[in-house]
């Protein structure tokens, strides 16, 4: 499936170590770049993950970049984990630090385990002054209480926005980046997004695919695999735009070079 270019992106959030992936990463990473995706922060969510989304931006110089974390599901494995993801996150190429915060939705780790992997994780992110790459579902009281308890906090990005409108005014009450992927072209669940996605200031906006989970329900024509890949960022920006009532060239511009200031991307040579 060929989609119209809308260059340049960046994707903020793409989950590129995936074992779905491994067959065909390089044709992702090509399909991508030709549909104008410039540069991907691929999501580290545990130890292993971490290290290789590292492994996979250090084989792509100046267009893959990583983030290094423990994502709440895996908030019990942490303490063992702690000191080499603090490692890993002082690489150059580690533009993040996370995924990390809190989701109460299936607590596949316990609240406190999550909240104490989440503490500590800031407490990184504040030693490092490195971005903050935030999840959250089901859990908006007890991540916005624990980033409120922070003054010296670095930039943060609140990743794959789907909550209401209050939580959003509330976070970006604290002055949070918010990450807008293909949940809002769900018709089934995504449609109030496109009420509140105005309220996000321009220079606080970005755009990510999350691959290879929610592709977006709305492709004209579908592909044949229910896979997402970061190829479809240009279909959610021009979605995005028009809930916005831009035009997809400026939200385009807009997010991208909102992402390389908040991760500190480099200019793409080419």
């Amino acid at each position: 499936m060929s989609v119209d270019p809308l260059a340049p992106l960046i994707d903020i959030g793409i989950n590129l170590g995936h074992d779905s992936y491994d067959a065909d990463r390089d044709a992702v990473i090509a399909r991508a770049q030709a549909a104008g995706v410039r540069q991907f922060v691929i999501t580290g969510a545990s130890l292993a993950g971490s290290e290789k989304a590292l492994a996979i931006a250090r084989a792509a110089p100046g267009i893959a970049f990583a983030t290094a974390g423990c994502h709440p599901h895996h908030a019990l494995d942490y303490t063992a984990e702690a000191e080499r993801l603090a490692a890993l996150a002082e690489d150059p190429l580690v533009v993040a630090v996370g995924e990390c915060g809190l989701d109460y939705h299936r607590n596949f780790s316990s609240p406190a385990e999550q909240r104490s992997a989440f503490a500590k994780q800031l407490a990184v992110a504040i030693e490092l002054r490195k971005p903050i790459f935030l999840h959250e579902r089901d859990a908006h009281a007890d991540l916005f209480a624990m980033l409120r308890e922070h003054a010296d906090l670095p930039p943060a990005v609140l990743h794959c926005y789907t909550g209401d409108g209050a939580a959003l005014d509330r976070y970006l009450e604290l002055g949070l980046w918010i990450g807008i992927t293909g949940w809002i072209c769900d018709e089934r669940r995504g449609l109030h997004l496109r009420d509140i996605v105005t309220r996000i200031p321009a220079e606080r906006l970005m755009i990510e695919t999350d691959g290879p989970y929610l592709l977006p329900r709305d492709l004209d024509p579908k592909p044949s695999t229910r896979r997402n890949e970061p190829m479809y960022l240009a279909h959610i920006a021009r979605t995005v735009a028009a809930a916005r009532g831009e035009s997809a060239e400026r939200l385009a511009a807009t997010t991208t070079a909102n992402a390389r200031e908040f991760f500190g991307l480099p200019t793409p040579t080419h």
